[in-house]
């Protein structure tokens, strides 16, 4: 059995960073807390929770009446993102199954090669898509609990006599290197592209016939060879 060793590590790869794109952001919870000093002294600690899929919640304080909305909804792009991620990890993990067992039936008919060229192109456009997109969304949340809209949104520290101030922030450094392993995704599965259309027929097609040009003794003016 010929295993194409290239295509095993690269796929071994996109697993390991699918893993790493979907945790760092699937898994993500952060909240931040506002102190409220009231005007009638009493104080209020307020922590203001978040997490996947950024559907922002609703808090309040001071017993005033209404609520605060932390604006936005980011979970589309949040969703879409993990989705990518976890399709991503079962194809390469199936690709690694049909690499290592049923090589044969892979090649049979350049069926095998041609359908693996076809997803590799179509998970690395899916890759740049949802990464752009979430790192946009992750500008969103950002801005949406930020310190200047948090205090604006509460009534009670638009109220005088209160006042209030930021305790705790969340930590962001998890969910910029989410976006970081997006991208670092998308390089990687663009970069496959290359190594599964080398094992598809069109390759070897364009081999061939290079080959027979160097066969009856014609120079050519662009040098292409296969690599193996």
């Amino acid at each position: 059995m010929c295993v194409c060793l290239s295509c095993v590590t690269s796929i071994l790869s996109c697993q390991l960073f699918s893993i790493f794109a979907f945790a760092t952001c699937g898994g993500y919870s952060g909240q931040m807390k506002v102190r409220v000093d009231c005007a009638d002294k009493t104080q209020s600690n307020i922590t203001i929770s978040f997490a996947y899929p950024f559907r922002l919640a609703i808090f309040q304080s001071c017993n005033i009446t209404g609520t605060v909305f932390l604006e936005g909804d980011f979970s589309t792009s949040a969703q879409f993102f993990v989705s990518v991620s976890v399709f991503a990890f079962l194809y390469s993990l199936l690709a690694t199954v049909v690499y290592f067992f049923y090589q044969n039936k892979y090649r049979e008919n350049n069926r095998g090669p041609l359908l693996d060229f076809l997803v590799t192109v179509i998970f690395s456009f899916l890759w740049l898509v949802s990464s752009c997109s979430w790192a946009k969304a992750l500008s969103g949340v950002k801005e949406a609990v930020g310190n200047k809209q948090i205090l604006f949104l509460m009534s009670a520290c638009r109220d005088s006599g209160n006042e209030c101030s930021i305790s705790d922030m969340p930590l962001w450094s998890r969910l910029n290197t989410s976006v970081v392993f997006g991208f670092l995704n998308f390089i990687l599965w663009g970069g496959n592209i290359w190594f599964a259309y080398k094992e598809t027929g069109l390759h070897k097609d364009v081999s061939s016939q290079w080959t027979g040009i160097q066969e009856t003794g014609v120079t050519p003016t662009l040098l292409c060879h296969r690599v193996i």
